[in-house]
């Protein structure tokens, strides 16, 4: 995290004693990343932290990749995905790697245990749905629109609202919402890009996007002094564990440090625009080892007279790219509809669907949004995937991509609407008595 907080009673002095109303000591834990140097948070339990018992493996989350050998570009609907499980057990991975997975979760039913993820950091995108994430560093109340970052080793529990249709009913699609997660499986941690950050001072700098009054950090409630039996699942080893407390997991009077979830809603990205199209690299938001997370947010399009105000094409040799669609026009794309991802391997040339340059050049603004999570190692698909994907996709670039206003000379010969050209090549100047008598694509 970029900054130091606080929450609850702390004592004045790290690793002095620290004592509960009956006269006994609270436990200290030192919340601690990168071997002790790296970002950390100081904890103090009402309960020793290390008293569990069960410790049994439930199952495997390690996911199964499939066409690793192959290099397309994929359109994956999610769209049809059905509730499935809870927040935890409904994720959908869709695609991965060594470094990162991404999944799309519909939860139909809520979490009745802990978790904690002890392989990696989570970015939660909360597309649909509202509700309360319990975490060991106190309550944060989420809704659309929301990045969700959880650190490693975050003991937390989603509870969802009925997330409800347009009609104001339960939605049976969607009975609790739906969310996108990008998680870290290679160690690394999901933080604000360092560009914006200062080297001395860790805060935002003033070209950053957003900065730290956007954050919203955990809130009271925190602790929970309940005796009982609280299963917490761990993620670790690609295998998830069981463990069980005799107490409540969240029993911590008071924490402080700069190791802790947060939220940030993509509503307050403050997207940079520039005279001419600006690449991809000022829309992102956070970034992990090996891999980005940007923003696509509503915003003023290039300026320049003769702007073109749609990507160009582009070749990112070295990383994959992975969009996944949430509201808005998409106006480089055809056939894209909420909820979509689409996958381009590095290596292959990308860029505007055949048709959509031309109609963009008068527009001045875009309402699309989206989250793209860019890799530098090649991504694979599951099976998951592959039942949800668009075989067609690969083929939506071929066809005329600016056609042509051709139109033909009084003597039948075809003329060229653009500077002279035509399918059949250059022609000559037109002569002061030509006439256009026709009109071909």
């Amino acid at each position: 995290m970029p900054f130091y907080t606080r929450l609850g009673q702390i004592p004045k002095k790290r690793h002095v004693q620290f004592r509960r109303p009956d006269g006994r000591l609270y436990c200290e834990e030192l919340f601690g990343t990168e071997g002790f140097v790296g970002p950390t948070s100081t904890m103090y339990h009402i309960h020793p932290p290390t008293q569990v018992t069960g410790w049994k493996t439930l199952y495997t989350c390690a996911p199964e990749y499939v066409e690793t050998e192959v290099m397309r570009m994929r359109h994956v609907r999610t769209s049809p995905l059905k509730p499935h499980g809870d927040a935890i057990t409904g994720r959908v991975i869709l695609f991965g790697n060594a470094d990162c997975e991404m999944a799309v979760c519909v939860p139909a039913e809520q979490m009745n245990y802990f978790y904690k993820n002890g392989q990696g950091d989570e970015c939660l995108f909360i597309h649909f749905g509202s509700g309360t994430c319990w975490t060991m560093f106190g309550t944060l109340k989420f809704g659309p629109k929301d990045y969700i970052v959880i650190p490693k080793g975050t003991i937390y529990k989603i509870e969802f609202d009925p997330h409800l249709g347009p009609d104001g009913k339960p939605d049976p699609k969607m009975p609790f919402g739906k969310y996108l997660l990008i998680e870290t499986v290679n160690g690394s941690h999901i933080q604000p890009p360092p560009r914006y950050i200062s080297k001395s001072t860790a805060q935002f700098l003033e070209h950053s996007p957003y900065c730290e009054r956007d954050l919203r950090i955990p809130e009271l409630p925190l602790t929970f002094d309940e005796p009982g039996q609280y299963e917490v699942r761990i993620k670790a080893r690609n295998c998830v564990h069981s463990y069980v407390y005799d107490y409540h997991p969240l029993d911590i009077v008071g924490w402080d440090g700069c190791y802790y979830p947060y939220i940030f809603n993509i509503d307050d990205f403050a997207p940079i625009t520039g005279k001419l199209h600006m690449p991809p690299p000022i829309h992102q938001t956070f970034e992990a080892h090996n891999f980005v997370i940007c923003s696509f947010c509503p915003r003023m399009l290039d300026w320049h007279p003769q702007a073109v105000k749609v990507p160009y094409n582009h070749s990112n040799l070295d990383s994959d790219e992975v969009l996944y669609y949430v509201e808005g026009n998409f106006g480089s794309r055809k056939g894209i509809e909420v909820g979509s991802l689409t996958a381009h391997p590095q290596g292959i040339p990308h860029g505007p669907h055949p048709g959509t340059v031309e109609p963009s050049l008068e527009a001045t603004y875009t309402g699309e949004l989206a989250v793209m999570c860019d890799t530098f190692r090649p991504l694979f698909p599951t099976k998951a995937a592959l039942g949800l994907d668009d075989p067609k996709y690969p083929a939506s670039w071929q066809g005329e991509h600016f056609p042509l206003a051709a139109a033909h000379l009084a003597d039948g010969r075809p003329i060229g609407s653009i500077n002279g050209h035509t399918r059949e090549g250059i022609l000559p100047p037109l002569p002061d008595n030509a006439k256009i008598t026709d009109t071909w694509t």
